[in-house]
């Protein structure tokens, strides 16, 4: 009898943990993208596959006096109609956080073709007739780093906060109304529990309802020493001035790459999904040699490393995603793209068109030629469910959502097709929803509703524990979204 209830205890148990197990992931009506695992339970003949942005050129020179070789750092911000950006001027090298950087700023109405105002806010080498927002605030100039504050209950004048400041004066909080004006919140640190040698980078998290701030620290001097791998720390606020005691950030089961700036964010679309378009710095690979960083005008502190653009993700804590560890942005063709800290991506990717997204890269570093290059994608264009002309097939996790009709962003080739089918907890197929109930998707859009035998009306299976199943033939699925 003993051993009989220890058996039955043991499949009890073992019952449990599955059940526990299959608890379905409750996505709501957010939009999902396919940049991590998060969704996915089985893929045959489909992949994961990461999409690269398309080099459209240069946008802006900095070619100003107060600008110059080393400027860097930038964040871009959408607000309205209007696209903001911001970065640091300085044409000398120096050590970091000194006085003869400011922050500067130039505007566009589209994201492509931008002007620097004369803002007459400071005078810098004789004339007010400048684009600068910030000067004679070392070392806050050096990495000054903004973000338009989405807390329903932030205040007007303080639309805008920025976080800034190196290891010596911890992070400094500034604050504005407008983009333009800036003061500091307070006149001491809000948070120095780290190394901040980086751009750091903050915003207000719909999803987890307070401040996140990513910050610079070291594998192995943790947040005050300078020794091991650049890495990232992460702490949290409610207010923007109480922070909470750091975490390391981790990155799976993945090796440590040195991450000069890691730029996470929340992505615009689906924004409890953090976007990380960082730069990964190889230091002593040197692909340059001294009389070619000589022809082109490279500071000759500045040419033994070299650096590519990277793409992770995070849904918050202290996890980042790294299922694509590889380039996500090459180093152009041409050495003066293989340089010391070049090909660092700005902060925040944006929309610029109905289909398309921008991200915006600091190229030709410690140069005469150093400036901001824009990079386009397809909306949601970062990695997809891909499938090749034999087919293949990907089901999700078991969830549940809420709405009635599910969206897609898919691209198919003439050949190709995508059908989807509905399957209940058990994994069989709901009828009305099965695959040969299923509309054959052809095309390539942004937004396209899914059918079965006519009907995109899913809202019998709101809220009931499903599984999607994708058939896929020579396509590729961006993203989905129950509305």
């Amino acid at each position: 009898m003993k051993r009989f209830s220890i058996s039955m205890l043991i499949a009890c148990l073992l019952m449990s943990a599955a059940s526990f197990a299959q608890s379905p992931l409750n996505i709501g009506s957010k939009r999902e993208l396919f940049v991590d695992k998060y969704l996915i339970d089985k893929l045959n003949g489909v992949e994961q596959r990461m999409h690269h942005p398309v080099n459209q050129g240069q946008v802006l020179a900095f070619e100003k006096p107060w600008e110059g070789n080393f400027c860097g750092y930038a964040t871009v911000i959408k607000d309205g109609d209007k696209y903001k950006l911001y970065y640091r001027g300085v044409r000398v090298a120096g050590h970091d956080g000194n006085e003869n950087e400011v922050t500067c700023y130039a505007e566009s109405t589209d994201g492509i073709n931008w002007v620097k105002p004369n803002l007459g806010i400071y005078e810098i080498n004789g004339t007010r007739n400048n684009n600068v927002v910030l000067a004679n605030a070392a070392p806050a100039t050096h990495n000054f780093s903004p973000f338009l504050d989405k807390n329903p209950n932030a205040k007007p004048s303080e639309r805008y906060k920025a976080v800034a400041g190196t290891d010596k004066t911890g992070l400094l909080a500034f604050v504005s109304p407008d983009g333009i004006h800036w003061t500091r919140k307070q006149e001491k640190a809000v948070f120095t529990k780290g190394v901040f040698d980086s751009q750091n980078t903050a915003f207000w998290s719909e999803s987890e309802q307070q401040y996140v701030c990513y910050f610079r620290i070291w594998s192995e001097g943790g947040f005050t020493q300078y020794k091991g791998y650049r890495t990232v720390g992460r702490t949290t606020s409610k207010d923007f001035i109480n922070w909470t005691e750091p975490v390391a950030m981790t990155f799976g089961d993945t090796p440590l790459d040195h991450l000069y700036t890691q730029q996470t964010s929340p992505y615009f679309r689906a924004p409890h999904i953090y976007l990380a378009i960082g730069a990964r710095f190889m230091p002593k690979r040197q692909v340059v040699t001294p009389e070619q960083a000589s022809s082109l005008g490279v500071d000759p502190k500045y040419y033994n490393d070299c650096s590519d653009a990277i793409f992770m993700s995070s849904r918050g804590g202290s996890v980042y995603d790294r299922t694509f560890r590889e380039s996500f942005i090459r180093p152009g063709i041409g050495l003066e793209n293989w340089v010391s800290r070049s090909n660092y991506p700005a902060l925040n990717v944006v929309q610029t068109s109905p289909t398309e997204l921008s991200i915006y890269v600091n190229e030709n570093y410690a140069q005469p030629t150093s400036h901001l290059k824009r990079y386009s994608m397809r909306l949601d264009g970062f990695a997809s469910l891909q499938a090749g002309i034999n087919g293949g097939e990907a089901t999700t996790k078991l969830l549940t959502f809420t709405g009635k009709e599910l969206e897609m962003n898919f691209s198919t080739s003439a050949a190709g097709d995508i059908r989807v089918e509905i399957l209940d907890a058990g994994g069989k197929p709901i009828p009305g929803f099965t695959k040969d109930d299923s509309q054959v998707i052809i095309g390539n859009e942004i937004s396209r509703l899914v059918a079965w035998n006519g009907k995109t009306d899913v809202s019998s299976l709101a809220g009931k524990p499903v599984r999607l199943k994708f058939y896929l033939k020579d396509a590729d699925l961006y993203s989905i979204k129950f509305n």
